[in-house]
């Protein structure tokens, strides 16, 4: 048995929206799955700085909720029927005359041998933005579309 690790590749993951009108059963679309980049997984310990009377050497930092950042997502893209960019548009459109419908997002880092390595899991996600790249006609690029999402927190699974 071999000691060696090696990390996984950071290019080789995939996006699933829980809930999503699945394409088959119990899998999300493929087009909704591929993506370019994904950021926005960290969790940053709030504190309270507090400073004792009469003790002038430091300061006190005493531990607050755990903020995150948002889940930004982005892809190339898709002119085709999107679940997600349908639930995107429509939260971030209606100007919240309906009610937001949060969502689970998953996203799964797999191995060099296609296994999951890793998953992390956003509770309570819902859309903040949704913007479609520069329009250039001197650039040889995919149209890329980005989207913005608010979690409560996450989890990592794996």
């Amino acid at each position: 048995m071999s000691l060696e690790y090696y990390p996984p590749p950071a290019f080789y993951f995939g996006v699933e929206v829980i809930g999503a009108t699945p394409a088959t059963a119990g899998q999300p679309p493929k087009i909704d799955a591929s993506f370019q980049e994904v950021s926005g997984i960290r969790a940053d310990l709030g504190f309270e700085e507090v400073t004792e009377g009469g003790e002038n050497r430091f300061v006190y930092r005493l531990p607050k909720a755990t903020k995150y950042p948002n889940l930004v997502l982005k892809r190339g893209f898709v002119i085709k029927d999107s679940s997600l960019a349908e639930w995107v548009i429509e939260t971030v459109s209606t100007k919240l005359t309906l009610p937001i419908k949060p969502k689970t997002i998953k996203v799964t880092l797999y191995a060099t041998d296609g296994q999951p390595a890793a998953a992390w899991s956003f509770t309570n996600s819902y859309p903040l933005r949704w913007e479609l790249g520069q329009l250039n006609s001197t650039d040889n690029r995919v149209l890329i579309e980005t989207f913005e999402l608010s979690y409560a927190y996450f989890e990592r699974l794996l």
